[in-house]
């Protein structure tokens, strides 16, 4: 059993419809308006929604915002790292993330990702956050939407990218390339260090290409999760560039 809390991630989650929701419980004197697009979708859906006390919803939503929401719900089910691949096209982007230990990290990281359009996220299963309520609270529903895999093993798993024709980009400080001179054509995989590690060794020297961020601030490094926003937004501007005609 795993719980599903706020309003934009649980209406994200019913709208998805890509796991079991048992039921819905609304805090006693919640804003029925605000609540109204939610509750209608609740009803197509065919969950039931019933209301309790707000001190109940905060034993379960303990120290979040639940915005007077929690659903009740399956463990969100990961994708196959290996399907990811066998269905990948000539245009597939995809977001590895080498160890990424905070899971308000890992959230807001899901979201730029699904916003931008990316394939899926691929994280490690061992020493990384992985997908929570937490997590899904801070990605705003975006885990109802973008597929997210988990693999043992990164280094070996790029080397599998590499044998299926895609192109595997680290970002990463010490690179000289700037983010912005890279063209992100064809498949390609970006991968992100984790906090204050960066990328492993092994898997640096497992990338085809690196790339660096150039910080012009006294501050030398930016929170990975923005960082994943600005490489990513990049490369989505610059592949639709590339395939422009003319």
């Amino acid at each position: 059993m795993s719980y599903i809390h706020g309003i934009g991630p649980v209406l994200e989650a019913l709208r998805a419809g890509n796991r079991r929701i048992d039921r819905i419980i609304i805090a006693e004197g919640a804003d029925r308006k605000r609540l109204a697009e939610l509750i209608e979708q609740a009803r197509l859906s065919g969950v039931q929604v019933r209301r309790e006390p707000r001190v109940a919803l905060d034993r379960i939503a303990v120290g979040a915002n639940h915005q007077g929401v929690v659903a009740v719900t399956s463990m969100i089910g990961y994708a196959d790292p290996d399907d990811l691949i066998s269905r990948a096209g000539a245009h597939t982007l995809l977001v590895l993330l080498d160890s990424i230990e905070d899971p308000h990290n890992l959230g807001a990281i899901i979201r730029t990702a699904e916003c931008a359009g990316a394939a899926a996220v691929v994280i490690t299963e061992r020493r990384a956050a992985q997908v929570t309520d937490t997590v899904v609270k801070t990605s705003a529903g975006a885990t109802e939407h973008l597929p997210i895999a988990r693999v043992s093993n990164l280094a070996s798993y790029i080397d599998e990218l590499k044998r299926s024709k895609f192109w595997v980009v680290g970002v990463d400080p010490s690179a000289k390339q700037r983010y912005t001179d890279y063209d992100y054509s064809g498949p390609v995989a970006l991968v992100f260090g984790g906090e204050g590690h960066g990328l492993h060794r092994l898997v640096l020297s497992k990338c085809d290409v690196s790339v660096s961020v150039p910080m012009q601030g006294r501050i030398q490094s930016l929170n990975v999760s923005v960082t994943v926003g600005v490489v990513l937004f990049e490369a989505v501007r610059r592949r639709r560039i590339n395939a422009a005609p003319g």
